[in-house]
């Protein structure tokens, strides 16, 4: 079994929930064609603004992987804010949920903590991409850290 982290933004995030797919971009193919069912994926939600509120970034949940990777173009997801614009992230797993966290999880906090995050001063290098697969220990970090609060 492996984790996964997964970045995407609030808009994303409500297909996500609603659908129980996971989507990457064309380019990200060679990263989701090494996910397998049973993995786990943490959603990761960007700093971004929703309406007049500067939302921190944050993991809202927690998913299990339940299909292998297929292709489907349907746009079901936002491309705001990607270089490509038309971008459908075509490259998708089926998902289902664990656990959605009534409280996020604050990202900042959990850097000093985080073992994948080896610069903690460059740590937004790290979530750059669509998702990456991190330690189980980072996986168990962050989970515990949803029990405590």
């Amino acid at each position: 079994m492996a984790y996964w982290l997964c970045i995407t933004n609030e808009e994303n995030w409500k297909v996500i929930k609603e659908k129980n797919i996971w989507g990457v971009p064309e380019r990200h193919k060679n990263i989701i064609s090494k996910v397998k069912p049973g993995d786990k994926l943490l959603i990761y939600l960007k700093q971004e603004r929703v309406n007049d509120e500067i939302k921190p970034s944050r993991i809202v949940g927690v998913y299990e992987v339940v299909s292998e990777v297929f292709r489907d173009s349907s746009r079901i997801f936002s491309s705001k804010g990607m270089r490509k614009t038309n971008e459908t992230f075509p490259y998708r797993i089926k998902i289902k949920p664990i656990e959605i966290f009534n409280k996020p999880i604050e990202f900042k906090p959990l850097i000093p903590k985080l073992k994948f995050i080896t610069n903690k001063e460059s740590w937004k290098f790290y979530i750059r991409i669509s998702m990456r697969e991190i330690p189980k220990k980072d996986f168990e970090t962050i989970m515990n850290y949803s029990s405590l609060r």
